[in-house]
């Protein structure tokens, strides 16, 4: 039987993966762009919520040191990496309409990981995005009901983004593959739900509790 999970801090690290988020090669050079966190996009979080990133959750977020890796392989060298977002960065990232916006120029001649992503993403072999990020300020609405919807309001820092293999966040994709994402999630919504007045809360978070442990148990 798993163990009832610490709820998190404040400042959650979290990974999403974007069923619309889009990359593709530039015709011109090593560069590939893309978008990996899309607005107003309502994502299903392994069965736990609905979340949505609001317009604006990106002003005033601390992209200092970013890096750009695949499939989130942290073990390796990165591919591109964004220090304090300026121009002589071989990554850069910024807001637009749709979201956050990444442009990565890669060495495709001297490093043969590079070449290969380069050429995967030219050939439309990989297409999904995701990133790593803090929130700082959310907002949950029916946090009572079977599938609540977290709203995150403000992103604190984004560490890295990635090229993925499987954009869509399902339970036959990432879900199945990533246990530490499902487990983040069903801290956080813990979290909000002990957070309910009190005369709701008490039992609200024993039967969160107990839901918690049955799916972790059938994992």
């Amino acid at each position: 039987m798993s163990k009832t999970k610490h709820l998190p801090k404040k400042d959650e690290l979290v990974k999403r993966n974007f069923a619309l988020a889009d990359l593709r090669a530039v015709d011109d050079g090593n560069y590939i762009e893309g978008h990996p966190a899309i607005y107003d996009q309502m994502t299903n979080i392994g069965g736990w919520f609905n979340e949505v990133i609001e317009r604006g959750a990106f002003d005033s977020c601390d992209f200092d040191d970013v890096l750009f890796s695949v499939n989130h392989d942290l073990r390796k060298i990165p591919l591109a990496r964004s220090r304090r977002n300026n121009g002589n960065s071989t990554m850069q990232l910024q807001t637009n309409e749709k979201g956050l916006y990444i442009r990565a120029n890669l060495d495709i001649e001297n490093n043969s990981e590079a070449k290969s992503l380069h050429s995967a993403v030219k050939r439309g072999d990989i297409d999904g995005m995701s990133f790593i990020f803090y929130v700082s300020d959310e907002k949950w609405e029916d946090v009572d009901s079977d599938m609540p919807t977290r709203r995150i309001q403000k992103i604190k820092k984004v560490i890295e983004v990635s090229a993925v293999n499987f954009p869509a966040y399902s339970g036959t994709d990432i879900n199945a593959r990533d246990q530490a994402v499902l487990d983040n999630a069903a801290k956080a919504l813990e979290n909000a739900r002990s957070q309910l007045d009190n005369s709701d809360s008490e039992l609200e978070v024993l039967q969160l509790r107990n839901k918690i442990l049955l799916k972790l148990e059938e994992r």
